[in-house]
């Protein structure tokens, strides 16, 4: 009888909903803070965390007996991609065994079809990959609450300002490596930023957090406000991009720049209605503050570092082993085949490739300079296909949701907007770098996309 009345109240009271969306929201803040999701332990608590957001709002759709509010088209996609990927670890043909260098033959259930080439990392990634997707299933109905959505924003903002802080504090003192970390063996070459070992990750994500907390400054002026409400969201936007000037990844400083020119002219439109309702004293203060605060800052960040790099690039980018490294996968492309490699699997398929060219090509490869590329690898091009249909096509209903509007708020307009700039940056960098391969990245790129699938169902009452 105690039955009934236990799920009587957690269908009254929305507990789970609530829990499983507070969940989320703490993910999204902490994933960041454990190096990015880039070791093991931080990818097992980041996937944990997520796994407990996802299992609560399942719970409570159960409980409330209801459908979640997702596109149809969205539902389709996930559910292609899914069987994609766990087709080709049930039908795997092999393990890798990286002591010696040889794949360990397995009996596969269809030995004439497609089968991952190394079912243990595929297992691994798909896992990852069922959270993700389920993220953006979640994130597109999250999407749909305006409560919630607004939390959601704070939380983007929230991760990226304290992680650019970081960044900031370490590069002000001297850090020769994460506060809290032993220095490394060759003080020579540091390449980290904030909690991240690889700057070019760091950059990714501080490109990732710009356009949503540049979204929050012209939100807050647009709705007139508090004055401490504006200055905190203005400090923060500005924290996050002398933290992206500061970062010594030259793709991540470029796509950073695209990003800042957007929004300074969308900052523009604000600034003169401020001007046009006689707030010229607040204005011309806010320039005082900024330029003042970029200038203290700018001298603390050892801003000399970038502009050293930037110097070197055109010695450097023609001997960059990313280039044979792209030209050995594309060798690769042909045996890939329609349904790749399986996931997750380049780094024991892509050492075959990389024989072939030497000396120009030495070391260990865990990821290759180019998702895309690597994607194809792993995927093939059907399974590309639908995660760039995902993509792709995400950004694309988030254009023509935000071109056809009518009646939404300005937080809709506004945040719909950094999110799919955001995107538009981070597969720009994904080029010549592997920023969608990176936990943290991927979940926030997955709750942008949300956002932008989610946004079909945005009706004229700021819901």
């Amino acid at each position: 009888m105690a039955w009934p009345r236990i799920f009587g109240w957690i269908k009254a009271r929305g507990s789970l909903q609530r829990l499983s969306r507070w969940c989320f929201l703490g993910t999204l803040v902490i994933a960041p803070w454990l190096y990015g999701g880039t070791t093991v332990e931080s990818i097992q608590i980041t996937n944990g965390m997520l796994g407990v957001s996802l299992t609560l709002w399942v719970g409570s759709l159960l409980v409330a007996r209801r459908w979640p509010l997702l596109p149809r088209g969205l539902v389709l996609i996930v559910a292609l991609i899914l069987m994609h990927g766990w087709w080709m670890v049930l039908n795997a043909h092999s393990i890798y065994d990286s002591t010696f260098g040889v794949f360990v033959p397995l009996a596969a259930v269809f030995p004439n079809a497609a089968g991952s080439a190394d079912q243990v990392l595929s297992v691994a990634l798909m896992l990852r990959a069922t959270l993700l997707l389920g993220a953006v299933c979640f994130a597109a109905e999250l999407a749909q609450r305006p409560v919630w959505f607004l939390r959601l924003w704070y939380a983007i903002a929230i991760a990226g300002g304290s992680i650019a802080l970081l960044g900031l504090v370490q590069k002000a003192t001297g850090a020769r490596m994460i506060l809290w970390q032993a220095t490394m063996q060759r003080p020579d070459f540091y390449t980290f930023f904030a909690t991240y070992y690889y700057h070019a990750n760091a950059g990714a994500f501080l490109n990732l957090v710009l356009p949503p907390v540049a979204g929050l400054v012209v939100w807050s002026i647009a709705r007139q406000a508090r004055p401490f409400s504006r200055a905190v969201w203005i400090t923060t936007a500005l924290v996050v991009t002398l933290a992206i000037l500061s970062n010594t990844s030259r793709m991540a400083q470029a796509v950073g720049a695209l990003l800042i020119i957007a929004i300074s002219v969308a900052l523009a439109r604000p600034a003169f209605r401020m001007i046009a309702r006689g707030e010229k004293q607040t204005v011309l203060l806010a320039v005082i503050v900024v330029v003042i605060t970029v200038g203290a800052i700018a001298q603390a960040a050892r801003l000399d570092q970038p502009l050293g790099r930037w110097q070197d690039f055109s010695k450097q980018w023609r001997v960059d082993a990313r280039w044979p490294a792209n030209r050995a996968a594309l060798n690769g492309v042909g045996d890939a085949g329609w349904f790749g490699f399986g996931p997750g699997t380049f780094r024991a398929t892509f050492p075959r490739y990389q024989e072939s060219f030497g000396d120009e090509l030495r070391g260990s490869w865990r990821f290759l300079h180019n998702d895309y590329l690597q994607t194809i690898l792993e995927w093939g091009w059907l399974g590309s296909a639908l995660i760039g249909v995902l993509f792709f096509g995400g950004i694309g209903l988030g254009l023509r949701s935000y071109f056809k509007a009518r009646g939404w708020s300005n937080r809709q307009r506004i945040f719909l907007a950094s999110g799919i700039l955001a995107l538009a940056g981070v597969a720009l960098h994904a080029l010549v770098d592997f920023p969608l391969q990176i936990l943290s990245l991927q979940l926030f790129v997955a709750t942008y996309l949300g956002i932008c699938w989610g946004s079909v169902g945005w009706n004229e009452d700021g819901g």
